[in-house]
């Protein structure tokens, strides 16, 4: 049975219907920072981003600046598509590779695939994340604790969210992102919220290191993340 304060998150974000109901998201995505620098990159300018919210999939359109050429993240694999349904190629079990080896200098598209969609889908699935069994989420006061299930694709085991006591909406979301190192303890923070057709979603975060007691350094900002449009079905 879901505690009155889960329900309180879900309705926050337009009610356990509407999650329970809706099948996949498209979202228009623009993202920059400290981490496409590092990483040899070109950021990301409005991008089309396709999730299903049933199963891991994601889907990022266009890789690498190549508007016929998607990154799409599919359970286990990853590969790079061209708009006629080539496939240029592929990955298996890309978590094994990181951060290891040149992964620590730069990383290739499949490398930004696989990290950009599987975190990408963690974000925009939730709060649905809080209908799913196979997390434990422990409450107190205003925070969750999750403990994620070891082939779930996520940052870390185990994560932190903390939420606005009056609205109910998520403020801060802490994590170790592992795919980078297993010191990159990391402060997603909510700088805005959006409301489009009744839908009410996160459309500017940033991440940068956490400081003590939970909270964040305001520099360097490793990702500066905008949504510009979001739809439900």
């Amino acid at each position: 049975m879901r505690s009155k304060f889960l329900i309180n998150i879900l309705e926050a974000y337009g009610g356990i219907d509407l999650w329970h109901n809706s099948k996949g998201i498209h979202a228009s995505v623009s993202v920059k920072g400290l981490l496409f620098k590092l990483k040899r990159l070109p950021y990301f300018k409005n991008i089309k981003v396709e999730i299903d919210l049933d199963k891991f999939y994601s889907k990022i359109t266009p890789i690498n600046d190549n508007p016929e050429l998607s990154g799409v993240f599919d359970n286990n694999k990853v590969y790079l598509q061209y708009s006629n349904g080539k496939i240029l190629k592929e990955r298996i079990n890309p978590r094994r590779f990181f951060p290891y080896g040149r992964r620590l200098i730069y990383w290739d598209d499949l490398d930004i695939t696989y990290f950009a969609n599987y975190a990408l889908w963690n974000y925009f699935t939730f709060p649905k994340l809080l209908m799913n069994s196979q997390i434990k989420w422990i409450e107190k006061e205003n925070i969750l604790f999750a403990e994620f299930p070891d082939y779930f694709p996520t940052h870390s085991k185990h994560q932190l969210f903390i939420f606005d006591k009056n609205t109910g909406l998520l403020k801060q979301h802490n994590y170790i992102a592992e795919v980078v190192s297993g010191f990159a303890t990391a402060a997603n923070v909510i700088k805005e919220h959006c409301k489009e057709n009744g839908i009410v979603y996160p459309s500017h975060r940033i991440v940068t290191p956490q400081s003590k007691k939970n909270g964040y350094l305001k520099k360097p900002i490793i990702v500066d993340e905008y949504v510009h449009k979001l739809i439900m079905f």
